[in-house]
């Protein structure tokens, strides 16, 4: 779309809306809306191809704006384009339960792509949605219909490459060459602290450089015909993504507070309003916004038009290929295949009869090779550790990229379905959301347990953003042995259970893992990590495997019905509470065994199936190579773990030194009973 309206009129459009907000607010960041409003003129007014009428359409480009702080800038161009997001909305910036929080928010929000706020992140989901974008199309377009065809835009600041996670995923975008993926980088040398000069000193060119990126300018970042200028040039590449560095004013327009911190995070307050509507010829009252600068915005009717001509190429492609184009909707909608419950059905039934003694790393793998093979959108990766995760099975090659910037396929002519990520955990978790966010796939990928607290952010935002993302988490306890405290998981396990909308599982044996892949795939609302071991485990006897996906569930029940103890045990130290149990049995002391291997999940039970594992009344004794501060919200009168770093030694030593014994946990039931 092309306005008769000035730009800078369109542009100073967004500074009055945004410096009214905050001060209506009393809060808020007006100086890097003011400071990209030009860049936002030239990419949604010249560029970007949307229909406010249809946020979800399949095709539309994606907008992310990494410095999430300057959300008044998003507000307003949604606002301003006709989103679902009228005035009033903009009145009511960063109040309870208005659509416009301080921060923007995916489903809250028309329009938003995704939660953006903690620096760094979302150029990082960025990268998940092109590199989303790349493989849909590669999967799916034909000769004659390029029905997945479009770009994702980003902007960000100062703040966003200071984060470490940009460079792992700007690494991983150049080495993808992301094509379609366009970064804006606001350069105003100003953060919260002050001018940028003493403590970041990159020569950001070079460095996107070094990654493989076309990078474009300096530009003038208040010049839309320059900026509009970039951004096509950005669009003509076939290899590589872009970087548009564009040198720009925060606060832009503020007599007195531009160019200084004072204009990031505070309101600029009335008198420097009025003095900033003077210096912009502004001569509307607050949130007050001329018809012909509505109608020089409103994206509706060429965001239609672009829709119903794409809806008539999908129309021609589903002609021409029904089976594919069922299959990509199935796959955008989220939705797993029909025969899904019987495939579940079948896995674990094969792990409950065969009752193998694996690592529950191996069982994951084993579980994966039945649910990749049928479930193409699985979308698989590592962090430099696939030989130990195990994510990686007979129907996911290594993603792979040819020269020219296509997506590489393997002799047998399938596309990759395993990413190696390198050793970025950050990055590969918030890349994962990315994916997520766009549709299409559903992200899985693997470290170290311990190495989580890299991930923990990311993890955290897919929760929030209530996102159907995977974590596998192997090496999970102690019994990883002989790497020593460094590596050995103390309170990994009981920190990720307090993220809320996590679900977290330590499953036991082939069965509860088999079960916690299926619940971890039917969640489309909220992430998984799954805990595995690195040490084998053997298959625990169960009458049924039917109450697994329940979280927690009686594995072995008293002889004689009457337990005087319960012992709640997860992972590997099931094993020791069967053990435990036999003991106590011999010596005529009675005691149920429960097996949870997710709290998460059994936390959601209703109380009278709560009731029915954990019997009220009866002593719990808790058993977890963990802290053991977390067990005690179930009541447990004692809980054998580890309240200190773990020790350098072979699993076997270190199980008994730190007192995971049958002996001990028998004796710590007994003495609960006394």
């Amino acid at each position: 779309m092309t306005s008769t309206v000035a730009a800078t009129t369109l542009a100073n459009a967004i500074r009055a809306l945004s410096m009214d907000a905050v001060q209506q607010a009393n809060s808020g960041h007006p100086g890097a809306p003011m400071g990209m409003a030009d860049m936002a003129v030239a990419l949604w007014n010249q560029h970007l191809r949307h229909n406010p009428n249809n946020p979800h359409w399949l095709d539309r480009d994606r907008f992310v704006l990494s410095n999430g702080h300057a959300s008044m800038l998003m507000y307003a161009l949604l606002h301003l384009t006709g989103y679902d997001l009228p005035i009033e909305e903009l009145k009511n910036f960063r109040q309870l339960h208005s659509k416009t929080p301080g921060h923007p928010e995916v489903d809250i929000t028309p329009g938003v792509e995704t939660t953006t706020g903690p620096l760094g992140q979302g150029i990082t989901n960025a990268v998940g949605f092109a590199l989303a974008e790349k493989l849909l199309a590669a999967e799916f377009n034909r000769p004659g219909h390029a029905i997945i065809n479009h770009h994702t835009y980003v902007f960000m600041g100062d703040g966003c490459l200071m984060e470490g996670i940009s460079h792992e995923a700007c690494s991983l975008a150049g080495a993808w060459k992301l094509n379609k993926l366009i970064a804006l980088y606001d350069d105003n040398g100003i953060s919260i602290d002050g001018q940028v000069a003493p403590w970041f000193a990159d020569n950001t060119a070079q460095r996107f450089q070094a990654y493989g990126w076309n990078v474009i300018g300096p530009v003038d970042g208040h010049d839309a015909a320059a900026v509009s200028a970039a951004i096509a040039q950005a669009k003509t590449s076939a290899d590589k993504p872009s970087l548009i560095i564009c040198k720009t004013h925060i606060g832009k327009g503020s007599p007195n507070r531009a160019n200084t911190a004072k204009a990031h995070g505070e309101p600029l307050g009335a008198e420097e309003i009025g003095l900033t509507r003077a210096a912009l010829n502004w001569e509307h009252g607050p949130f007050e916004i001329p018809a012909e600068v509505y109608a020089g915005w409103d994206a509706r009717p060429q965001g239609a038009k672009a829709e119903a001509d794409w809806m008539l190429a999908y129309a021609a492609y589903a002609d021409a290929h029904p089976a594919l184009a069922a299959e990509l909707q199935r796959r955008i909608n989220g939705q797993l295949p029909a025969d899904f419950a019987d495939l579940v059905a079948k896995t674990v039934g094969a792990a409950h009869e065969k009752a193998e003694t694996l690592a529950s790393r191996k069982a994951s793998q084993l579980a994966l090779e039945a649910f990749t093979a049928a479930l193409p959108e699985m979308l698989g990766g590592s962090a430099d550790l696939t030989g130990s995760n195990l994510t990686q099975t007979k129907a996911t090659p290594n993603l792979r990229f040819n020269a020219d910037g296509s997506v590489a396929q393997d002799a047998e002519g399938r596309l990759g379905r395993h990413i190696n990520y390198g050793v970025r955990e950050f990055g590969m978790a918030a890349i994962m959301n990315g994916v997520a966010l766009h549709g299409g796939y559903i992200p899985y990928a693997g470290t170290f347990l311990t190495f989580s607290d890299y991930s923990r952010n990311a993890i955290r935002m897919a929760a929030l953003m209530k996102q159907r993302v995977v974590h596998v988490f192997t090496h999970d306890s102690i019994g990883l042995g002989e790497d020593g405290p460094t590596h050995q998981s103390i309170e990994h396990a009981a920190s990720l259970r307090l993220i809320p909308n996590l679900d977290v599982w330590r499953p036991a044996d082939t069965a509860e893992t088999a079960v916690a892949w299926a619940v971890a795939l039917e969640q489309q609302q909220r992430p998984t990590a799954l805990l595995l071991s690195r040490q084998n485990l053997p298959y625990a006897p169960k009458a049924s495997t039917a109450d697994i996906a329940k979280g927690g569930y009686v594995l072995s029940d008293a002889a004689n019905g009457q337990a005087a103890a319960i012992i709640i045990a997860t992972g590997s130290e099931v094993q020791l509470a069967l053990q435990a149990q036999q003991q106590l049995a011999d010596s005529g002391v009675a005691v149920r065994v429960v097996s949870m291997p997710s709290t998460n999940v059994f936390d959601r039970q209703d109380a009278a199936y709560q009731d029915s594992v954990l019997t009220p009344g009866v002593p719990r004794v808790a058993v977890e190579m963990g802290v053991t501060a977390f067990w005690y919200k179930y009541r447990c009168a004692a809980v054998v773990g580890i309240d200190t770093y773990g020790e350098s030694a072979p699993a076997g030593v270190l199980f008994k030194h730190f007192g995971f014994t049958t002996e001990n946990v028998a004796n710590t039931v007994r003495a609960v009973l006394k």
